[in-house]
């Protein structure tokens, strides 16, 4: 990597994307041997069957690591690999600058709604019945 960024081609070298699916792949295999018994003494049939899943299921994780790690490269920007992000990524500029101006329009905070209201009844200003209006003077 003689370049200041990486290109999506140095991302994604086949051989590391190979090597990390092949890795997955094989503890997933060991996984299944051991946890099917495998490795203890058992009939002849129980040991194929441990093998034919364990082959399986290390099929079937070698090819999700590979379209996963894949799909997950291709969402990177190769330009933008090592710049630091210090905004939020899923809002839009248009977005913020749109909550923004509703902000700015929206005027002078509106008074809090934990104040009493001169009009309203008792009940709803919080005093209660037993405190009458003594209690409020």
């Amino acid at each position: 990597m003689t370049e200041e960024h990486p290109t999506r081609r140095e991302l994604m070298r086949p051989v590391q994307l190979l090597g990390l699916s092949a890795l997955a792949a094989l503890f997933a295999g060991v996984v299944t041997l051991v946890s099917m018994g495998f490795f203890q003494q058992r009939f002849r049939t129980q040991a194929a069957h441990a093998l034919d899943t364990a082959l399986i299921v290390a099929g079937i994780t070698f090819i999700a690591t590979i379209v996963i790690i894949s799909l997950l490269l291709l969402a990177v920007k190769p330009a933008e690999f090592t710049t630091v992000i210090d905004k939020p990524v899923l809002i839009a500029e248009d977005e913020r600058a749109a909550a923004r101006a509703a902000r700015d329009a929206a005027g002078p905070a509106e008074p809090a709604a934990d104040a009493p209201a001169s009009d309203a009844p008792e009940a709803e200003r919080g005093e209660s019945a037993e405190d009458g209006p003594a209690a409020a003077s």
